[in-house]
């Protein structure tokens, strides 16, 4: 072509160069990045905010003395029946916990999807007549992304009555991802209430003195 000068050898390697590192970073994004790096670094930032979540609870379960211990005193009388959950028994509380539950996980539709998978009552030994209150508690399965998860095990914490979380357990499973996708979080827990001894035994006296 008329007017074309030929590179000089330095500037043909110099371009040479630059036209391998273009076609490095081309490569690098078509056939790494987009469908390696970035599903690895979105699943890195979801473990990220997990490992967050468990930490959080891991330090409110580890409060669960202190908690326990105001709640004793809250069982003497020096506080409203707002801290106590209002059933007059524990089967009746514990079916009510479980309402609440999923009532809380339909309420948190936004940041992903949470469903409760399993519920069930968690028996509790007799209490003596002494003893100030009786606990309820229910065993929840729930299958949820992490935003919800976090809105749910907040509400349930921190509303009245007060409910206490144990036995906290938060894995993925992989093999239940929809077409490759990240796949939800599998969320076991104890939701545990408590109700009055005192309401509970007037409760059942009543019942005995009208049989």
């Amino acid at each position: 072509m008329k007017g074309f000068k030929p590179m000089k050898p330095a500037e043909s390697r110099i371009a040479a160069i630059l036209l391998v590192l273009l076609a490095l970073v081309l490569g690098y994004f078509v056939l790494l990045h987009w469908w390696f790096v970035a599903p690895l670094r979105g699943i890195a930032d979801q473990m990220d905010e997990l490992r967050d979540v468990q930490s959080r609870y891991a330090a409110a379960i580890a409060d669960k003395p202190a908690l326990q211990k105001r709640l004793a005193t809250l069982g003497e009388g020096q506080a409203s029946d707002a801290a106590f959950l209002p059933e007059d028994d524990v089967n009746t509380a514990a079916a009510s916990l479980m309402d609440k539950v999923v009532n809380v996980v339909q309420a948190h539709p936004q940041g992903g999807n949470c469903e409760v998978t399993q519920k069930m009552a968690v028996p509790d030994p007799p209490a003596s007549d002494s003893e100030p209150y009786r606990r309820a508690a229910v065993n929840i399965g729930m299958r949820c992304d992490v935003q919800p998860l976090a809105a749910v095990l907040h509400d349930l914490e921190q509303g009245t009555p007060y409910l206490f979380i144990d036995d906290l357990s938060i894995y993925r499973n992989p093999v239940a991802a929809p077409n490759g996708a990240v796949a939800p979080l599998e969320v076991q827990f104890t939701v545990t209430g408590y109700v009055r001894q005192a309401r509970a035994a007037a409760s059942a006296a009543h019942a005995g003195g009208g049989a």
